[in-house]
Order: structure tokens, then C-alpha cells, then sequence
């Protein structure tokens, strides 16, 4: 088994795929003509967008995102935090933490998507060294 996708449920999915092309430099891997499911290429893993619409035909319920009480977030990995922080920014994301440097030597921040979603941008991990 492999972890294929996750989907975030969305009012307007073009939106959601244009914001984070422009503000991640994420590439579209398509838009259904439907206009109501669409892919980012993110390697083997899909970050997808289904709109609350859809779901709704399937008789879901999406809940919304709550920023400040998420249950989970999406984590983008770069060499340069502060660059990607502030693209993000400029692109239309709300800060929620600023640039900062972790205790185990990783440097994260923090912002909301335009939808309320909780996106991590952060540098790799340091790995502990095998003792």
C-alpha cells in the first residue's frame, strides 16, 4: 500500500490551485473540466483540492479549517524558509508564526492558506546521528 493523495475540501478549487502555484511555486497537475477536483505535482504524493460542493453530492459534510485549533497541517520542506515565507506572504497567505529557529536545529514558520488551512515551511529535519 502507498499513501497516494490527500484532499483538502475547498469552496473554489481553480482558486486554491492557482494560490499555491504562486505562493509555494507549486506545479498544477490538472484541473477536472468540472472545475470541481484538481492535483498540485508534489512528487509520489498528490496534494489534491476537492470542492465542498462535490463532497456535499457524495453526502459529505466538509467541516471548515480553524487555524487556531487545526488538526493537522500541511509541511512544505525548502532550504530557504525565509524566502519561501515571505512569497507566501506576498501571495496572499496570513502569517501565523514568523521565520524562526527550533531547539533541534530545524527552521520553521508558519501561515494559513487562503482557505484556513495550516501550511509548515521548514528546513529538513536534523536527523540525530547514530550512537
Amino acid at each position: 500500500m502507498i499513501f497516494r493523495y490527500t484532499i483538502l475540501y475547498v469552496e473554489d478549487v481553480a482558486a486554491s490551485l492557482a494560490f499555491y502555484e504562486r505562493a509555494f511555486a507549486m506545479e498544477r497537475g490538472f484541473l477536472h473540466e468540472s472545475g470541481d477536483y484538481g492535483e498540485l505535482v508534489t512528487g509520489a504524493t498528490k496534494l489534491a483540492f476537492s470542492s465542498v460542493k462535490l463532497m456535499r453530492t457524495l453526502g459529505k459534510t466538509p467541516g471548515k479549517p480553524a487555524p487556531e485549533t487545526p488538526v493537522f497541517e500541511i509541511a512544505f520542506e525548502t532550504e530557504d524558509v525565509y524566502a519561501a515565507y515571505t512569497r507566501a506572504v506576498a501571495a496572499g497567505a496570513q502569517a501565523v508564526q514568523e521565520v524562526r529557529s527550533e531547539p533541534w536545529g530545524q527552521t520553521t514558520c508558519y501561515v494559513t492558506d487562503i482557505n484556513g488551512y495550516l501550511v509548515e515551511i521548514c528546513s529538513p529535519a536534523q536527523l540525530p546521528s547514530p550512537g
